[in-house]
């Protein structure tokens, strides 16, 4: 048996579902296959970044997502440092990754602390429901074959094989990536920064039995080493986390239980869901594709968990993927769009492995032993690491900047721009439709983003007062080249003073191409990666 369609996709995670979703809303067939069925109590990810949430608004499922917040969404997504759960208290930072749902004027959706098989779960509804998307579990990758046509699958499902025939196969399937291995790619970087367990445990009463009141994260630094521990869930579960675990080494539901009450210093029942080990590590694949064959997400890169990007950078990459694919398949994209996905991608995912990095140096950094000493000696030094983590590990909560700051100038998609980019602040984001920049939010007046307003293809933000001879030739050449374009013009917006022109080129993923008062004929065919058409 043979089945045909437009793209194969192998991992049914984030990165696989946010690319199925991405192609799956312009039309474009999609087979998503995962080898076993996701189900478990272990999620690899807790937060939800502004950014993936505005890509789950555009998608329509942002507010399914809200609703699924075990503890509602204005529970405080605060980190607290602690000696441990029952200990004293070292220092905390409020709103963490802006996960507090009040408006904001630099994006539409805020963060969420929300377990990743939960967010898998909203993402797994909305690729069912486009008529052109498949998804099926229990299906192993087996091999594949490419020519300059397509690539055919080999998959297995319940002991028997068939193929898969599509133009291009998405290689979404994890650090062990059996895509990466096919295409030759390596990872480059470091392997076991730390090892540690991950246990997942109801414990009734855990919440009451400290003073410490509601929080995402309880961040416990003792004489026995470091460690996270939280709420997870509904039904009294949480889950923890110790540093410093032996390599491979494995762990029973007793001593994980004492373990645990050790650590928070908390005697209470506890009931072990889940415990298994897991390893950070930074690495970077030396390239992203061959032919017609890519990879996206922790195939690609992989972060140490310190500003909750990997599962996030997932999605991103889904997104990039997803519009330049169906540009190609439909023809408004030129030959050289899909070439640009590792151009694009692999610096912002280098920026971020670096920034995961200085944000890993404290859980690794050695404990004061006075720490838990009920003396002025050990009071002393519990303020003088207080002070010294609310010094280092704001950059780590407070992530703004990279979330929505990184930008893609430079690539040939984007049109240059004379003068130095803005220094990048990895904690604080300034708006600037600099092209290649996330395109500036706006509110509207009546309560829409003015995000709500662009198209599935590119849009151009027009400005009150613009030549509109300029307009009408931008909207002229679109057409000529088959780009799907929409006009935007936001009423009660000031497009001129926010994006310092009259008329902005923005892409489908809300990243800004070009920018200027008159239409440059070379914006919208460098921007598609048709450099064939670009004008001079």
């Amino acid at each position: 048996m043979t089945i045909e369609t437009d793209v194969l996709i192998v991992g049914a995670g984030p990165a696989g579902l946010a690319t199925a979703i991405e192609l799956g809303t312009r039309g474009v067939r999609a087979i998503v296959v995962e080898r076993n069925d996701r189900s478990g109590t272990a999620p690899r990810a807790k937060t939800t970044n502004v950014r993936t949430r505005t890509h789950l608004r555009r998608w329509g499922i942002a507010d399914r997502l809200a609703a699924e917040a075990p503890f509602g969404v204005d529970y405080p997504n605060t980190m607290v440092f602690v000696t441990r759960l029952g200990g004293p208290e070292l220092t905390r930072f409020p709103n963490a990754f802006n996960a507090s749902p009040e408006k904001s004027p630099l994006y539409p959706e805020h963060g969420q602390w929300i377990p990743q098989y939960t967010l898998e779960k909203v993402l797994v509804a909305k690729a069912r429901a486009l008529e052109s998307v498949e998804i099926r579990y229990t299906t192993t990758f087996i091999g594949a074959d490419q020519d300059a046509e397509k690539v055919t699958a080999v998959l297995e499902h319940g002991g028997a094989t068939y193929e898969v025939q599509a133009r291009y196969l998405i290689g979404a399937d994890g650090a062990r990536s059996a895509i990466r291995d096919l295409i030759g790619a390596k990872m480059e970087g470091r392997y076991g920064l730390t090892h540690a367990y991950n246990i997942i445990f109801r414990a009734p009463g855990m919440a009451k039995a400290h003073a410490h009141g509601p929080a995402a994260i309880y961040w416990q630094m003792s004489k026995d080493g470091f460690s996270a521990v939280g709420p997870m869930d509904r039904n009294d579960t949480w889950f923890f986390a110790p540093s410093g675990v032996p390599e491979g080494h494995r762990i029973s539901d007793e001593d994980a239980a004492k373990m645990i009450r050790e650590r928070t210093g908390i005697d209470t029942p506890i009931e072990i869901l889940s415990a298994d080990t897991w390893v950070a590590s930074e690495f970077l694949a030396d390239r992203y594709a061959q032919g017609r064959i890519l990879l996206a997400g922790d195939a690609c890169h992989l972060h140490p968990p310190a500003g909750g990007y990997g599962m996030n950078m997932g999605v991103g990459d889904g997104v990039d993927l997803g519009w330049k694919i169906a540009a190609t398949l439909q023809g408004w994209g030129g030959p050289d769009l899909l070439a640009t996905y590792e151009t694009e991608r692999r610096p912002v995912h280098r920026a971020v492995i670096d920034e995961a990095i200085a944000n890993f140096q404290i859980y690794t950094a050695p404990i004061p032993p006075e720490i838990e000493e009920d003396t002025p000696e050990g009071a002393a030094v519990r303020q003088r690491l207080g002070e010294a983590i609310q010094a280092s590990k704001g950059r780590e909560f407070n992530t703004l900047g990279t979330v929505l700051g990184l930008s893609y100038e430079g690539s040939p998609l984007i049109s240059n721009e004379p003068g130095e980019r803005p220094a990048h602040d990895s904690q604080n984001y300034v708006p600037t439709a600099r092209p290649g920049s996330l395109a500036p939010h706006a509110w509207l007046p009546d309560g829409r983003s003015l995000y709500d307003l662009f198209g599935q293809g590119f849009s151009l933000v027009v400005a009150d007062g613009a030549d509109e001879a300029q307009v009408a030739r931008a909207t002229k050449q679109a057409a000529a080249l088959g780009v799907p374009l929409k006009l935007v013009r936001p009423q009660g917006v000031p497009v001129a003073e926010l994006y310092e022109a009259d008329m902005a080129l923005v892409r489908p993923d809300q990243h800004v191409a070009w920018r200027g008062d008159a239409w440059d004929d070379a914006a919208l065919p460098r921007a598609t990666g048709r450099q064939d058409a670009v004008a001079g």
